[in-house]
């Protein structure tokens, strides 16, 4: 397998006992992509996708039937009464964004009950620095819940909080974002909703699902989440979407968000999507089975680098619930050089040296390992983390596992060849 990159025996051989270890975690995520791929294909065949929905359209867009078909598409595969998937959504950020501005109101208040948000999102919300039109700027107040000592939802504290406080909306983030958290899997989502309704009927649950797409046999959507959002360069899109975002939900919210995206009267009716149709349609139906590839990345860097001493989380054979695995690399050189070691294995810019830098929406200096196809698509291997405590790096994605492990491989040579690993 080593015969084009240089691999030292003693990684070679933790990577052997690593795989050994990966054989309960790979079966389990291959009864999830089946299930997955096939709730994928049989939306497909409802909705009689045909080569009529990829053609291209221009200006207004009115009456574009590939649009509406893939929306009907998506919302039939996760459960949920309508959906929105468009490529002009520009990030995941962007998605939630407008699902944000599109169901909330002055005067509303939001309790998120994960703890803080994802960096880029501390603007959006009114908890950064930056501020201008924000949801704060607009009179919408955004609280903040931390999470029990175990990384859980604190129930009872958040029912506390629902009794004594008029919130409109309660906020999930599934994944950890730059924490060393759990993600918050689809059960916990349904246990949450259904504390929250009990005490507010029409309280909305909106989750951020980035990176949780597919990673379950079920998504949120069929647990009692009201409007959930994503990206499209990240599970869903497949490694083939090249830009682009989703919202998903009840049929009201979604038209609420299709009004904040072009124009209150207009909604969904316009938009054309140009030459993008077939890579939407694509990418989604290859998701579930590229997301199974990416999960088995996780596993794979979770018992390698366990092997090798570090800690990671969540562990070989822990529950995962999205693709991301985080390892403890303890100094600010050992992330420089792991992340350097990734950026080797991409097939993509692989002779780029990755930096620190001040990257827009960041507290920190970031640095960011990622040869990927399309640009920022963390569904393909990559690896990023902010320069502070604990330097800890978050690794996520993987197309095709086999090209993807040798990226890890590297990331451990690296760490091997600066003296991290003895």
């Amino acid at each position: 397998m080593m015969d084009y990159f240089q691999v030292e025996p003693p990684i070679r051989q933790a990577a052997e006992q690593a795989q050994a270890q990966c054989k309960p975690g790979f079966d389990a995520i291959e009864k999830t992509i089946e299930r997955n791929q096939q709730k994928m294909l049989y939306s497909f065949t409802k909705n009689r996708v045909s080569e009529t929905h990829f053609v291209p359209t221009t200006g207004y867009g009115y009456g574009d039937r590939g649009r509406e078909t893939l929306d009907r598409v998506l919302a039939d595969a996760w459960g949920a009464e309508d959906a929105m998937i468009r490529h002009n959504f520009v990030s995941g950020t962007h998605a939630l964004t407008v699902a944000l501005f599109g169901v909330l109101r002055p005067g509303d208040r939001v309790l998120c009950v994960t703890g803080l948000p994802y960096d880029t999102l501390h603007n959006v919300v009114g908890l950064g620095e930056n501020n201008n039109g924000s949801l704060a700027e607009f009179g919408i107040q955004f609280d903040v819940l931390a999470l029990s000592a175990e990384g859980k939802i604190d129930q009872n504290h958040m029912c506390e909080k629902l009794r004594t406080g008029n919130y409109k909306m309660i906020y999930i983030q599934r994944s950890r974002g730059y924490t060393l958290r759990p993600s918050i899997s689809v059960r916990e989502i349904s246990f949450t909703a259904e504390k929250a309704c009990e005490i507010n009927k029409k309280i909305i649950v909106m989750v951020d699902n980035c990176y949780g797409e597919f990673v379950e046999t079920i998504e949120p959507t069929q647990a009692g989440a009201d409007l959930i959002a994503g990206s499209l360069i990240k599970n869903p899109g497949g490694g083939i979407a090249s830009t682009g975002g989703y919202i998903a939900g009840k049929e009201n919210l979604v038209a609420q968000c299709a009004y904040r995206l072009t124009t209150p009267g207009s909604g969904r009716e316009i938009a054309c999507t140009g030459f993008h149709n077939r890579e939407l349609f694509m990418g989604l139906f290859n998701a579930p089975h590229v997301t199974g590839e990416a999960l088995k990345t996780a596993e794979f860097t979770a018992a390698l680098f366990g092997c090798l001493g570090f800690e990671t989380s969540p562990g070989v054979g822990e529950l995962r619930t999205d693709i991301i695995t985080s390892i403890k690399l303890g100094t600010p050189e050992a992330l420089i050089a792991f992340c350097r070691g990734i950026q080797r294995g991409a097939p993509v810019d692989s002779f780029v040296t990755p930096e620190p830098w001040d990257m827009p929406g960041y507290e920190n200096q970031v640095i960011m390992a990622a040869g990927a196809f399309t640009m920022g698509a963390s569904i393909e291997l990559s690896a990023d983390a902010p320069l502070r405590e604990p330097y800890a790096v978050w690794v996520q994605g993987g197309l095709n596992f086999h090209s993807a492990k040798i990226g890890v491989l590297l990331a451990a040579q690296a760490l091997f060849d600066g003296g991290f690993i003895h």
